[in-house]
């Protein structure tokens, strides 16, 4: 039996994953330079920042409200995408989720079951981490 389709897109900013990727790299460098950033991507609200470092995108969320209805995998597709897109070989996830002051047990579930780690990162302190190689190949797109 063929799993039904989700019949809610998400978007993020309005945007679905496919738009995203086709803005203009002045559209990506702004993002990028302009430092944390608050987002809507579904239902959730989510503070976060981008920078691009040594071949390697850095996704790093401070604060995700709200969401449940898959906004993580679907940051975590486009993220791919967008790294093999520029040609990066990884990328590099720093989720602070460690000392919040309402803890989300779901969130943590959810990213200890895809292999993100507690470590110290240099510069920020203890946050789930993962570096998630990326293909360079145009077909696994």
């Amino acid at each position: 039996m063929q799993q039904p389709l989700l019949s809610k897109r998400i978007l993020i900013e309005g945007l679905t994953p496919d738009e995203i990727l086709t803005l203009p790299d002045e559209h990506i460098a702004a993002l990028i330079a302009v430092g944390p950033v608050v987002f809507s991507a579904g239902s959730a609200e989510i503070l976060a920042q981008i920078r691009l470092r040594s071949g390697a995108l850095i996704v790093e969320l401070a604060q995700i409200d709200g969401g449940g209805e898959g906004v993580l995998p679907v940051l975590s597709r486009l993220a791919e995408r967008f790294a093999r897109q520029r040609g990066l070989d990884a990328v590099e996830w720093v989720v602070h989720a460690i000392n919040c002051a309402h803890p989300n047990l779901k969130l943590r579930g959810f990213l200890e079951k895809r292999g993100f780690e507690v470590v110290n990162v240099e510069g920020i302190g203890p946050a789930y981490y993962l570096r998630q190689a990326v293909g360079r190949s145009p077909s696994a797109i």
